[in-house]
């Protein structure tokens, strides 16, 4: 890149060149990126197609998809005046960030938390203040409240990714009402948690909930998730969302994973007993950190190089996450808990690990 380049970019931007990466060798079994290990069963994808294919695909979407959105609404337990619709959670993410932060605005980003916050509020200029969690990579509820004091958002993952950690909903709630700033609760995990700050949304003017169906509901390739704000925010939030963000066979999707919910979400208390049942054996071995979780993956740290650990796994064909590089996480790596069968691979490909790594 040339000065002649440079010029037209942001200050701040060329050192951001790169952005979001992820290392993905092909490996046998998957467990880097905190997916549902359970692929949709086959009549509900046909299902979808028939949907689809009576649809008009010459004529773009609904421009405001009411109907649509009530149907989200109902299933998350918010009024659809709350609810913005988006292409994945990031987008509204990126909407709200957009309408919030500019050179100069303070946002609280605890660390280590998903990469995807710092990244774009250094894209918007913002100032990013690291305060929150603490030694045990817990929330720390006063450290909050005080970096919040000459903030303008604060962003909180919950449970919080990779830490799996979550926030106290009376803490939460305390903070909220006693603040300032706009705290963005990121719930992408919400099913494995149980936990949700979305009735807060309706009195409180300060506070956006975000939502994904890429997790429980397995839809992670269909790029949805929604936003639930207070409805006199709505419209302003929705001001920085571009129109016709959502395809209809997205759409068409998440209509059916909403009726099938029952069925969709049948994983997900296997997938807890599992993640139990993984931090346990993980628990068993000397020289390993197991941190609690509350979503469908586990952090934990070895006293090898977890590069080495990393690749001595994708040696045997599992692919696990290296998160070394995250700030505070010199040690760390994180597993997404799979199906039982992947699951006891990622152990035996770990006892591996651990005997041919220094």
């Amino acid at each position: 890149m040339n000065d002649t380049t440079l010029k037209y970019f942001k200050q701040q931007l060329p050192g951001l060149a790169g952005g979001y990466t992820l290392d993905v060798p092909d490996c046998a079994i998957k467990l880097n990126q905190n997916e549902n290990a359970w692929d949709w069963p086959a009549h509900l994808k046909q299902e979808v197609f028939e949907r689809v294919r009576d649809l008009p695909w010459n004529r773009y979407p609904p421009f405001t998809p009411d109907a649509f959105v009530g149907k989200v609404a109902a299933h998350i337990g918010a009024e659809p005046g709350q609810v913005l619709v988006g292409n994945g959670s990031n987008e509204l993410l990126y909407s709200v960030f957009v309408s919030t932060l500019e050179r100069g605005r303070k946002v609280v980003i605890p660390q280590p938390t998903f990469t995807v916050y710092k990244l774009l509020a250094d894209l918007l200029g913002a100032d990013v203040e690291t305060a929150g969690l603490d030694d045990e990579l817990q929330y720390d509820s006063a450290a909050l409240e005080k970096a919040a004091e000459d903030a303008a958002v604060v962003v909180l993952a919950t449970p919080n990714n990779p830490t799996g950690s979550v926030i106290d909903p009376t803490d939460l709630e305390h903070l909220v009402n006693t603040s300032g700033a706009l705290w963005v609760v990121d719930e992408a995990y919400f099913e494995f948690h149980g936990e949700t700050a979305i009735e807060l949304t309706r009195s409180c003017r300060n506070l956006v909930v975000l939502r994904t169906f890429s997790k429980a509901l397995a839809t992670a390739g269909l790029r949805f998730g929604c936003m639930v704000c207070h409805p006199e925010a709505r419209p302003i939030f929705g001001a920085a969302k571009l129109p016709y963000n959502l395809n209809i066979f997205t759409m068409a999707a998440v209509e059916t994973a909403i009726e099938n919910a029952v069925t969709m979400k049948t994983r997900v208390e296997e997938t807890k007993r599992e993640r139990d049942r993984i931090a346990r054996k993980l628990r068993e071995y000397t020289g390993v950190k197991v941190y609690p979780s509350r979503a469908n993956f586990i952090l934990f740290e070895t006293e090898r190089s977890p590069r080495d650990v990393w690749k001595a796994m994708v040696e045997r064909g599992v692919l696990i996450r290296d998160v070394s590089g995250y700030p505070r996480l010199g040690k760390a790596l994180r597993v997404s808990i799979g199906r039982p069968e992947e699951n006891d691979a990622f152990i035996k490909a770990l006892e591996y690990a651990m005997t041919v790594v220094a």
